[in-house]
């Protein structure tokens, strides 16, 4: 018969050698492949979270479409502007009712005068002035007054702009108020303008057409009524100086001369570069 203390040890023993017998847990690895793509997945996954700007096609860069059936304008409320039928792009407006909201609160009443114009509403506006049925801002019939129409072109476009070329077509840009630099230099007006110089940008807006005597800028006059919004105007005024060439604006009375005057150029890229950024 065992002794008592020999089975013991023998169980002691025995015991040890079940607990070495045992695998360690493994730890997960990650294979080196996995942690050298790790990285790249992570800089794909913020790639796609980052807005992308949609291509606009010619079409739309020259106002040949009409925003009451295009998916990305809508209607402008009653109480938004001086009449009704005219439109904005969706994105535009919800940052303008943002903008008119805050501006209420300040004691500012902001009225959009003009919106969104396609290429055959701009037409109408130019050849009137073109043919002398309507004064260009000089009092002035254009078409007595300046006989060769580059002259007659440049004089309309101190502030009317070509079929094809204006902001207007884009459903980004308003006329606000007045359409008299005088009216925003005193008063209700310059009380207005003041608030929009210290405020529209953080509503994304902008004024494109500065004061040439502080910036040094080319195309239309100085119109302080007229703003942007600037986060879709910036992309569509980088891709109108890719892909819109003078060569392209035709259609109407004039046109011959876009590329005398370098409309492009002159007028399309003469725009504040704070209208840019």
């Amino acid at each position: 018969m065992i002794h008592p203390k020999i089975l013991t040890l023998i169980f002691y023993f025995v015991l040890i050698a079940i607990q070495c017998a045992e695998p360690e847990p493994r730890q997960f690895q990650t294979p080196n492949s996995a942690l050298a793509s790790t990285p790249k997945k992570e800089a794909a996954v913020k790639k796609d979270t980052v807005p992308q700007q949609p291509a606009f096609d010619l079409d739309y860069l020259m106002g040949k479409f009409e925003p009451s059936e295009h998916p990305d304008f809508i209607l402008i409320d009653a109480q938004y502007a001086d009449r009704g039928g005219m439109y904005l792009r969706k994105d535009a407006y919800t940052a303008f009712i943002r903008m008119f909201e805050a501006a209420q609160k300040d004691g500012i009443r902001l009225q959009i005068r003009s919106a969104a114009r396609n290429f055959e509403y701009q037409k109408g506006i130019w050849e009137r002035k073109w043919t002398g049925e309507t004064k260009i801002e000089n009092g002035k019939d254009a078409s007595a007054a300046y006989p060769d129409p580059a002259d007659r072109a440049r004089a309309i476009l101190l502030y009317s702009s070509m079929p094809g070329t204006s902001r207007h077509h884009w459903g980004t840009d308003i006329d606000l108020n007045s359409f008299n630099n005088d009216w925003f230099g005193e008063g209700e007006g310059l009380r207005l303008y003041t608030w929009m110089r210290e405020n529209a940008h953080k509503f994304g807006f902008c004024q494109p057409y500065s004061d040439k005597s502080v910036e040094n800028r080319t195309g239309y006059e100085e119109e302080r009524w007229h703003w942007s919004y600037m986060p879709v105007s910036a992309h569509l005024s980088r891709q109108a100086g890719k892909d819109l060439k003078n060569s392209m604006i035709h259609g109407f009375l004039g046109a011959e001369v876009a590329a005398e005057v370098d409309m492009v150029g002159n007028y399309v890229l003469g725009i504040s570069s704070a209208c840019l950024e």
